[in-house]
């Protein structure tokens, strides 16, 4: 987006208002002094009056300025600091007015633009802060409640061998979730605040595929899933901590919501200057409004949790692919499966 020029501030009409008493005092100086004083006076007291008369004149110059900073600067810069200090209050519902029309626009108007628009920011990244707050905190109460039932559960002692055991693998699998959740948390907040320049490496992607699909062996032999894969080998300047972000939950996605029995396929193929990776399922699928928000931080387009997740995953990925700069997209129709489509720039050779 193109920056605004701004006009430098020039009003003909406040020039001509400071040079015409100037004028004025310039032409009577010289009245006074070649039609009155000259004539009358000697040298020594020509130069009294005349010194008198620029003191005069200075006095009205100074006093004209005042009144001229108080309206034209003082007025509009504390204008601008009551602003600021109400927005460093954490007031962020401030909004100014602009001092002129486009057509007399000003830098006060610049600064004031700008500053309604930090202010704007400001109040929608404090929402946005206020409603991820309120949902962490709602993901994290609620294994914390498991936790709890369960500690308090297996420690009465009339508890047999057998039910303490599920007690303790229930236990194992919310702390799992829990963890997961602060890991991905985290993980979004150190991209969010990630500087633009990233570290990058040359990487055998279709490697780190490979090694990612590995981690997801014996989750895909307990579902009985059919693996169709078509991976190429190139290499890519990325970053390969972010491609294992991507490739992990892509795939654990694809699996979580396949059906026993079914089938997922995967692939990695070099274009121009560019590595499409794909992954496709043939489970639950989504609705075209789930897909619209899938990307979303804490969305769960299964509002009947019948799969594990905090909804974090999908935004993790979008925001690493927002960073490498690369591209996704999803495709998909509820009860068919969904296909996810990631765009890789940065290939160097096949």
């Amino acid at each position: 987006m193109r920056a605004k020029k701004h006009k430098s501030g020039f009003h003909l009409v406040g020039y001509i208002l400071f040079l015409l008493p100037l004028s004025v005092f310039v032409a009577a100086a010289l009245v006074i002094y070649d039609g009155l004083l000259k004539a009358n006076f000697g040298g020594g007291l020509t130069a009294f009056f005349m010194l008198l008369y620029l003191l005069f004149a200075t006095l009205i110059f100074v006093l004209t300025d005042i009144f001229r900073r108080r309206i034209m600067i003082d007025a509009p810069v504390n204008r601008i600091l009551s602003a600021t200090e109400r927005i460093a209050k954490g007031d962020f519902s401030v909004r100014l007015t602009l001092e002129h029309g486009y057509e007399k626009y000003d830098y006060f108007d610049a600064i004031i633009e700008n500053i309604n628009k930090v202010a704007n920011e400001l109040g929608k990244s404090e929402i946005l802060k206020s409603e991820f707050i309120s949902n962490v905190s709602h993901e994290i109460k609620t294994p914390l409640a498991v936790i709890k039932n369960y500690v308090k559960a297996l420690d009465n002692p009339a508890v047999d061998e057998k039910t303490r055991k599920k007690y303790i693998e229930v236990l194992t699998v919310t702390t799992e979730k829990l963890s997961d959740l602060v890991t991905n948390i985290l993980k979004l907040n150190k991209l969010e605040n990630q500087a633009l320049s990233v570290d990058k490496t040359v990487i055998s992607l279709g490697e780190v595929l490979r090694e990612s699909i590995l981690q997801y062996e014996d989750l895909i032999e307990s579902k009985n899933i059919e693996l169709d894969l078509d991976i190429s080998d190139f290499e890519v300047v990325t970053k390969q901590s972010y491609a294992e972000i991507i490739f992990n939950n892509l795939i654990n996605n694809a699996i979580k919501f396949s059906n026993n029995g079914g089938k997922i396929e995967i692939k990695l193929k070099r274009g121009i200057e560019k590595a499409v990776f794909t992954v496709k399922d043939y489970g639950i699928g989504m609705s075209k409004e789930t897909g619209a928000h899938v990307f979303e931080k804490f969305y769960q387009g299964d509002t009947s949790h019948r799969s594990e997740g905090n909804g974090l995953g999908l935004a993790l990925v979008k925001r690493v692919i927002d960073v490498l700069g690369g591209e996704i997209s999803v495709k998909s129709k509820l009860g068919e499966g969904s296909e996810f489509s990631v765009v890789f720039k940065g290939v160097i050779n096949g």
